[in-house]
């Protein structure tokens, strides 16, 4: 725990190199924190240290941190794959959704989202190069279903999540978060007025801040190497 708080300003030292390379504000780019696999006393450190946001991919686990720490002022961001079993968990514990996809799922969060909650904010998470393992709908057919998300009573469309192939420099690293970016400025011509692009990672932040990320999501890079369970 005790490599979190250092860890933790080396990124936001990226962060800012980055944007002062684009010529960006700091605050023009959120830093969600990826918890997953490390537990409560981990979130707890990089609290301390300043953070507030944090990203989970498993929500059942997440679900625990988020209860055991529920009088701390936390932003949890549901940053995996929503099955229609999990949609209540997701529901009624995040503040954020990145990953939906699909009119279906959207629609049981919206359904199932507590009355005295606010709005739960949402990003629909795209498929940019078409990578045939990947979740996240087509570019093609993305301002339809942030249309339909739009009209949910209690979601709120925040913008667009992709996760690319990880590329094999920064040039090609910016191609791709392009794409995403270009998308994000169509919809907005359309009228959507969306104020989210979550891309970049551990690896490729500073491209993905080069390309207009709003919002990257760092995980290793803030709280060490991932053991996953055998």
């Amino acid at each position: 725990m005790t490599m979190i708080p250092k860890q933790l300003k080396a990124v936001q030292a990226r962060i800012h190199a980055a944007c002062q390379a684009a010529g960006r504000a700091d605050d023009s780019v959120t830093l969600l924190a990826v918890s997953k696999t490390f537990d409560a006393d981990a979130v707890l450190a990089a609290f301390e240290a300043g953070q507030t946001a944090f990203g989970e991919n498993y929500i059942q686990e997440a679900v625990q941190k988020i209860t055991a720490l529920r009088n701390l002022p936390l932003v949890w961001h549901c940053i995996g794959p929503i099955q229609s079993n999990k949609t209540r968990l997701v529901a009624e514990h995040f503040d954020w959704v990145h990953t939906v996809d699909r009119l279906k799922i959207a629609q049981r969060l919206s359904e199932q989202r507590p009355a005295h909650l606010s709005a739960l904010q949402v990003c629909i998470q795209v498929n940019v190069d078409g990578g045939p393992t990947k979740s996240g709908v087509t570019p093609e057919d993305a301002l339809a279903l942030v249309q339909a998300v739009k009209a949910l009573p209690r979601l709120q469309v925040r913008g667009l999540m992709c996760i690319p192939e990880l590329a094999t420099d920064c040039v090609a690293a910016c191609a791709l978060f392009k794409r995403a970016r270009d998308l994000f400025d169509a919809l907005n011509a359309e009228g959507l007025t969306l104020d989210t692009l979550s891309m970049g990672m551990s690896a490729d932040l500073e491209a993905a801040i080069a390309s207009g990320s709003t919002m990257v999501r760092v995980g290793s890079a803030i709280f060490g190497a991932r053991h996953y369970p055998a």
